[in-house]
């Protein structure tokens, strides 16, 4: 057994341990560092190796080899703190076990949050905008078969970002159906843009035969995106309400 890692693994097994009883006794994170010292990829330090004599049953000359080739060095300062540290009894050693463990933790701690940069929390341009109110009519945008648009439907006034995005919006609908899903779901809030007409592909509030629709403008129909639903023919008497600008998230 010619290195130190050598020594410890023997010891180790000689004892009847795994690599996390040991880790355990000592009071090291985990078993990898007992692998690391047992193929000498780096070594316990003079305290951990107190521990480990103790653990083990062994004595520091052995487990250093004084009677081969030297494998660690001790700073003379050390060598009498593991003296002084061996004249204790049991709860002095306990303590000054309690005290160099909470003091290597606290080092390791300074050191970690010097390594790793501060966060910075930045909102959203949404939650840092000044707001402002719109009315809300509720539930009159069918997703489905068709919503009859009654002229004392339930009006809310809601709050929304008073961002660039939504500087059109003048007030906000809510979905009923299903026939935009995945897109918009029933009692999804949308918000709208007043306009009496939208390009072929965008999406706007139509009515159609005194019928409020969300739907996708097609050529000549209105497009449902749910494949479950039919399109919507447009008609002379069809007209355009409004585009749709966004979804309003609801936190």
């Amino acid at each position: 057994m010619s290195t130190l890692g050598e020594r410890i693994k023997y010891a180790r097994e000689e004892k009847g341990l795994l690599q996390n009883d040991l880790a355990k006794l000592i009071g090291v994170k985990s078993s990898a560092v007992i692998s690391n010292w047992e193929k000498d990829l780096n070594k316990p330090d003079a305290e951990k190796i107190v521990k480990i004599c103790s653990a083990l049953d062994i004595s520091a000359s052995f487990l250093l080899d004084y009677y081969g080739k030297p494998t660690f060095n001790f700073e003379p300062s050390e060598i009498e703190h593991i003296q002084k540290y061996r004249s204790l009894d049991p709860y002095g050693q306990e303590t000054v076990s309690y005290i160099l463990d909470r003091e290597v933790k606290r080092v390791s701690e300074i050191a970690e949050l010097k390594e790793k940069p501060p966060t910075i929390l930045i909102e959203s341009p949404e939650k840092l905008a000044p707001i402002r109110y719109i009315s809300y009519h509720q539930r009159t945008a069918s997703a489905g078969n068709g919503q009859v648009v009654f002229e004392d439907m339930p009006v809310d006034r809601i709050e929304i970002p008073d961002i660039p995005k939504y500087k059109r919006v003048s007030y906000a609908i809510g979905v009923n159906g299903q026939s935009m899903e995945p897109l918009y779901y029933d009692g999804d809030i949308l918000l709208i843009e007043p306009t009496c007409q939208v390009e072929v592909g965008e999406i706007g509030i139509f009515i159609v035969d005194g019928e409020a629709f969300v739907k996708k403008l097609g050529n000549g129909e209105l497009i449902s995106l749910n494949k479950g639903y039919p399109n919507i023919t447009l008609t002379e008497y069809s007209n355009c309400m409004g585009r749709v600008v966004d979804k309003l998230r609801q936190d």
